[in-house]
């Protein structure tokens, strides 16, 4: 190879500064879709559930679902256009803002926009969220009151489909009187069964969960650490899960368990625009709220009784054949419950005989609790996103500001700006040297 003339430094060093200069401006158009693929990359939990071939028979399209909870950040790139005006029973207003971030994430994994290939996805991506907030600052609420107003405001603004992604120890004459309320305007509500952690002294499946009717939702485990950025759906030995074997350690489970979902090293809409790593049983119910509304897409005229045992006859069984205290019917699996002939029936499976352990069959319905025995009107809460975050276990959080991928972006921009100085550096030496040849 020849060498360089002195003479034509200053062209090739120039050349070099062009290229050089197109690269870096390529490199940063190019870092974001990156980003922002990895996010979509990190939900496990869409494989796991077979989202994709779900979305070819139905994206929950025309139904509405109605997320109780801490408000929903409507200006989420996500959710640009999935959140519909609603209520804000704490502080007022239609509930498109979200002081916590717990509604936001709850938002995105019931309806995240999927017409492209970046950021969060709900399973059901068609369909509309209604915000109504009931839950304060600090992911709280001290009257169930408030929780069963916000239940028949969602009711009569025309939610099908309920989340109810918080709960407490006792039980409410209030929330059960809108739970039949709702029941009585063939509406499917859909909540979690709760999280040891937050509360140790705890130790049976929340309120309203726990009532007759409800699809009370525990965690499954099976996503793999963030830090992996798992590209396909993990599997784990055993049982008939499709990426979610075990039961998330996190989970309260018990005679009032119906499904089980997805629940850790979950990746979630987060405020401001950005993503984070959550777990919790909170985010398990809201899959579970859309599969629902996937098939009311796609029945339209299935009434919510025969949505639920849909739901349950189509579950992917773990554990002991059959139903059982730990993972109800199982693992929920949407397209089964879109494509497997299921057998009508005439009332909801789950208040006409309770659920029996051992077998996939019902026995006689009881009371969850009875005046004598436990007090009621309590608060409760749904933990706060910090709380339930995947931090907790060793997983990373993502600032707002901050993309996943963006240190390799940070890594090319100082390579290729190195190369610009010292392209410079040859234009500016060889101009002091010979001037009357540039």
């Amino acid at each position: 190879m020849g060498a360089i003339a002195p003479a034509s430094l200053p062209r090739a060093a120039a050349r070099g500064l062009v290229t050089a200069a197109f690269a870096l401006l390529t490199c940063l158009v190019a870092a974001q879709p990156a980003a922002a693929d990895q996010t979509r990359s990190a939900q496990w939990q869409l494989n796991a559930l077979d989202a994709k071939d779900a979305w070819k028979v139905s994206t929950g399209s025309g139904v509405i679902v109605a997320v109780l909870d801490s408000g929903v950040d409507a200006t989420h790139p996500d959710l640009a256009g999935q959140v519909l005006p609603g209520v804000d029973l704490v502080d007022g207003g239609d509930g498109r803002v979200d002081p916590v971030g717990h509604g936001t994430t709850v938002a995105g994994l019931i309806a995240g926009r999927a017409d492209d290939s970046t950021g969060v996805a709900g399973i059901a991506p068609g369909a509309k969220i209604l915000p109504v907030r009931v839950l304060d600052k600090l992911n709280k609420y001290d009257d169930p009151a408030v929780i069963a107003k916000g239940m028949r405001w969602a009711v009569d603004h025309g939610a099908t489909v309920l989340n109810l992604s918080l709960g407490g120890a006792l039980r409410s004459d209030a929330i059960a009187e809108a739970l039949r309320y709702a029941a009585a305007h063939d509406v499917v509500v859909v909540a979690c069964t709760g999280n040891v952690a937050t509360d140790p002294s705890i130790h049976e499946v929340w309120y309203p969960a726990r009532e007759p009717g409800v699809v009370a939702v525990a965690g499954l485990s099976g996503g793999v650490s963030p830090s992996a950025k798992p590209t396909t759906s993990p599997s784990a030995p055993g049982g008939r899960g499709g990426g979610a074997d075990g039961l998330w350690s996190g989970s309260l489970t018990g005679p009032e368990t119906v499904l089980t979902a997805p629940a850790d090293n979950l990746t979630g809409a987060r405020p401001g625009g950005g993503y984070w790593q959550v777990q919790g049983t909170s985010f398990a119910a809201p899959l579970v709220a859309a599969t629902a509304s996937l098939i009311r897409s796609k029945y339209p005229a299935m009434s919510a009784a025969n949505v639920i045992n849909r739901l349950i006859g189509t579950a992917k069984d773990l554990g002991p054949a059959g139903r059982d205290d730990q993972f109800g019917y199982g693992e929920v699996d949407p397209l089964s419950a879109l494509r497997e002939p299921v057998e009508e029936v005439a009332a909801n499976p789950l208040t006409v005989a309770a659920p029996k352990a051992g077998s996939g069959k019902p026995a006689q319905a009881t009371a969850s609790a009875t005046a004598s025995t436990i007090p009621r009107e309590q608060g409760g809460a749904a933990p706060l996103p910090a709380a339930e975050a995947a931090g907790l276990a060793g997983a990373r959080q993502s600032p707002d500001d901050e993309p996943v991928g963006s240190s390799i972006t940070i890594g090319l921009v100082a390579t290729l700006l190195i190369l610009v100085v010292g392209a410079a550096g040859v234009l500016t030496h060889h101009r002091t040297r010979r001037p009357d040849r540039f």
